[in-house]
């Protein structure tokens, strides 16, 4: 029991900060990690850059505590850093400009064709049904399969 404690505590992912990036303060590294999980590593994608190892997001790292060394409050070290790499670098983009078309294309593409399927089934349940033949029908049907027409 106690050695399956032990792997679950050791199986806790670690964080890529290295020790040498730390900040002294202890409020400006508070500050710094709740920003960094803010900021997309931009070689692992889909990572934040406290998570990444790549040479890229330990780069971001040092930036974001050199802004707020500098005296930047947090909304003027994402702005430099969105300036300088590109909206790409959030984790979640902004709801607006550009963006915004993105993030309602997926809820208008299920609207439209919400609205369609429903046109559809609509005008197929105003058509009338199709009459069966009659036996004349039938007849003549039968001898133009025989003569091959």
């Amino acid at each position: 029991m106690a050695v399956a404690l032990a792997l679950v505590l050791l199986a806790t992912p670690t964080l890529a900060v290295r020790p040498d990036e730390m900040l002294a303060n202890p409020a400006l590294e508070a500050r710094a990690r709740e920003l960094s999980q803010g900021l997309r590593c931009l070689v692992c994608r889909n990572e934040n850059i406290d998570d990444s190892d790549a040479g890229l997001a330990r780069d971001l790292r040092l930036l974001v505590r050199e802004r707020l060394v500098a005296g930047d409050s947090d909304e003027a070290a994402m702005a430099f850093i969105v300036d300088r790499y590109g909206e790409y670098v959030l984790l979640s983009p902004t709801l607006s400009g550009s963006n915004l078309l993105l993030w309602l294309a997926g809820p208008l593409m299920l609207l439209g064709g919400g609205v369609i399927a429903w046109v559809t089934v609509r005008q197929r349940a105003g058509q009338p049904e199709v009459a069966p033949l009659s036996a004349e029908d039938q007849a003549r049907l039968a001898e133009m399969g025989r003569d091959g027409v």
